[in-house]
């Protein structure tokens, strides 16, 4: 009979152990480790989000209880609660920033050929998402991420790629950073859509976006001041979209040849919002309701934001220093990349809540990872049975 190792073993196995090590001498991540080695520190804080183990003495003694199992995940013996918190508090972040990287780079390449994702939209562009949420935090505590008067804060600011909606690329920054200006230090590849909300709004980053060769989809703000230039195509009658306009800013300055850039204005009825929404985009070419479908694809993010939140442990935190917040929002990201994975790899389809919850109970059987993926319902294979012992009993 074959045998497998467990779940979480195999789950490990896509990191690459010599890209691991690479990250560990780049980021040196070895130093004054006290016998608590790198893979052991990640093992552990997958373990806090897979096996939602929301403290360190239930990491510790989660892991202690698989102690005979443990050889199979690369470490001999369960950390200790001191030992743990000591690397949250001093090993650096950035190992897990660069680990996030590798695991996405082999995600994206599964998310390409996967039929979980952006199938709905027939141009060939890159789609991606661009949004943030701000994680509060108790100011008395956490007296470094000071964000109002009496309240803490870090925000997460993330790019989101349609295809598999993957978590592309991340920043986490104190809770004053405004999303602009964590958008303006960004780059994207000629000829990407990105989708934004009207928090972004900027008019000589639309500018600059559009000389890079960078579309952009988001909506208008009521109190905007432009004029029209010309309408692009007259709708049809209960057509749902409203009006399709080339127009240009007010207040915004012209190029050097006195020519202000020009942007395309689309109100459109969206039926499952009950109202008109007005869009905004530097895309001339594909059609209004195109661009309404793109806007509305947006919401991924919103859910990748609530999933995020709901499904794994970055609400609250294993230590108060800014290493260890940083350190346990990046193997969160690390996990819902995990999640993604197993949903693209799956033949059936796994909401995400339900996946989290039957992994964590199946983390440490031993079973082929991708058949129970494809077949939860159905057993580990059976073991040889175990003779019965017989006890004569004399009276």
């Amino acid at each position: 009979m074959q045998r497998f190792s467990s779940i979480f073993s195999q789950i490990l196995q896509l990191f690459s152990r010599s890209e691991f090590e690479s990250a560990v001498k780049k980021h040196q991540t070895e130093y004054a480790s006290k016998g608590f080695s790198s893979w052991g520190h990640f093992i552990a804080l997958l373990f806090c989000q897979l096996g939602r183990a929301y403290s360190l003495r239930e990491i510790c003694d989660g892991l202690a209880c698989c102690e005979g199992k443990l050889k199979h995940l690369g470490v001999s013996e369960p950390p200790k609660r001191s030992t743990l918190s000591y690397a949250n508090k001093h090993r650096p972040w950035e190992l897990f920033q660069t680990i996030f990287g590798h695991l996405y780079s082999k995600c994206q390449g599964i998310a390409t050929n996967s039929n979980f994702g952006r199938k709905k939209f027939k141009f060939k562009n890159k789609l991606y998402s661009l949004d943030s949420s701000t994680i509060t935090l108790t100011l008395s505590l956490y007296n470094w991420a000071r964000y109002r008067r009496a309240k803490g804060a870090v925000k997460l600011h993330l790019l989101l790629d349609h295809d598999g909606y993957l978590p592309s690329y991340a920043i986490i920054s104190d809770g004053k950073k405004s999303d602009i200006a964590v958008a303006k230090i960004l780059k994207f590849e000629k000829g990407a859509v990105l989708v934004i909300d009207r928090g972004y709004t900027e008019y000589d980053w639309y500018a600059l976006l559009s000389l890079q060769g960078v579309f952009f989809v988001s909506r208008l703000k009521d109190n905007a001041a432009f004029t029209e230039v010309t309408e692009k195509a007259r709708p049809a009658a209960g057509d749902k979209i409203l009006s399709d306009r080339v127009i240009t800013f007010d207040n915004q300055k012209p190029d050097e040849n006195g020519k202000k850039p020009e942007f395309r204005m689309i109100k459109a009825w969206i039926d499952g919002e009950q109202g008109i929404f007005t869009f905004l985009t530097n895309n001339m070419e594909f059609d209004a309701v195109t661009i309404a479908e793109i806007y509305k694809d947006r919401w991924a993010i919103e859910s990748f934001f609530k999933a995020i939140k709901q499904n794994l442990k970055i609400k609250t935190f294993l230590g108060t220093s800014e290493n260890a917040v940083m350190t346990q929002i990046w193997t969160a990201l690390i996990s819902m990349l995990i999640l993604r994975y197993l949903q693209l790899t799956s033949k059936i389809k796994w909401s995400l809540s339900n996946l989290v919850a039957l992994l964590r109970m199946q983390l440490f059987v031993y079973r082929e990872l991708i058949a129970w993926l494809n077949n939860p319902k159905e057993g580990p294979p059976q073991l040889a049975e175990i003779p019965q012992l017989s006890f004569k009993f004399s009276y």
